[in-house]
């Protein structure tokens, strides 16, 4: 019986040498990129399992650590020269559970359960917004690899947001009492605002890379996130809160202000042509 046996293993063997000279070799050095971006998807996982048990606080703070091993991820990525197709599609799929359904349960549960139907909708904007987001920001980063910004707000800055607002003030409901709706009253737009960013067309800065090259082309943002680091340090929750509203704020008005010079610049030159 063992020669039948012999020729399956050995024909087994064959195919598979066929099967990999058609295959491109493995880069083994994504193996350390991956692991922070597997712990990115255990923190937000944690972060889920913290919420539905009821500490909030713990489940906001697991987001923050998540969006922590993200940005590791793609630094050691860049250092061990080990960007890949694989990489990307692993962080994409992370990044949807840590920084789409994680931040949308932590709203739901927060604030937007005792409306319903209507919280629900509104809790489950961060997570699908954020689906469109990753598909287009994957087609992106292989048509256009080396773009200085993104296309739409990142989906860990949504989070941020979330996560800011309720570290901000969970303890200082009482400011929103003048609201008919309380808290909700701006939850509700605040999320709908941020989910319909994601998918704009406006574009948002990259975090600049910390090497010689990054920082020589660009020393005013490389210096600009910088003092976001020191006030989130200094601040805490009301640092990133302020952080993120000046990031969101300043791509918004440069947006808003390229797009008006251009259509007035177009119109002076149909008038000029007319003439």
């Amino acid at each position: 019986m063992k020669y039948p046996i012999q020729r399956q293993y050995n024909n087994f063997r064959k195919r598979r040498a066929e099967v990999r000279k058609g295959k491109p070799p493995v880069n083994k050095r994504i193996a350390v990129p991956s692991f922070f971006t597997l712990m990115n998807l255990f923190s937000g996982f944690l972060a889920i399992i913290a919420i539905a048990e009821g500490d909030l606080f713990r489940g906001a703070w697991l987001i923050m650590a998540a969006g922590l091993f993200d940005v590791f991820d793609g630094m050691m990525a860049r250092l061990a020269n080990a960007q890949s197709e694989f990489g990307i599609e692993l962080d994409s799929l992370s990044d949807m559970v840590s920084f789409g359904v994680a931040p949308g349960f932590l709203i739901y549960n927060f604030a937007l359960a005792e409306l319903g139907t209507l919280g629900i909708l509104v809790s489950a904007l961060p997570p699908l917004c954020g689906a469109v987001r990753l598909a287009r920001f994957n087609v992106n980063a292989r048509l256009e690899p080396k773009a200085d910004s993104f296309t739409g707000l990142p989906i860990p800055s949504i989070a941020i947001v979330i996560v800011a607002f309720f570290l901000t003030f969970r303890d200082d409901l009482y400011l929103f009492d003048f609201f008919k709706g309380g808290v909700t009253s701006v939850l509700i737009p605040l999320v709908v605002i941020i989910s319909f960013l994601m998918v704009s067309t406006i574009q948002f800065e990259k975090i600049p890379r910390f090497d010689k090259e990054s920082i020589q082309h660009r020393k005013g943002t490389f210096f600009l996130f910088l003092m976001y680091l020191i006030i989130i340090i200094l601040f805490r929750e009301y640092g990133l809160m302020a952080v993120i509203v000046i990031y969101i704020a300043k791509a918004v008005i440069k947006s808003g202000y390229s797009f008006f010079s251009e259509g007035y610049s177009g119109e002076e030159n149909e008038f000029q042509d007319y003439n």
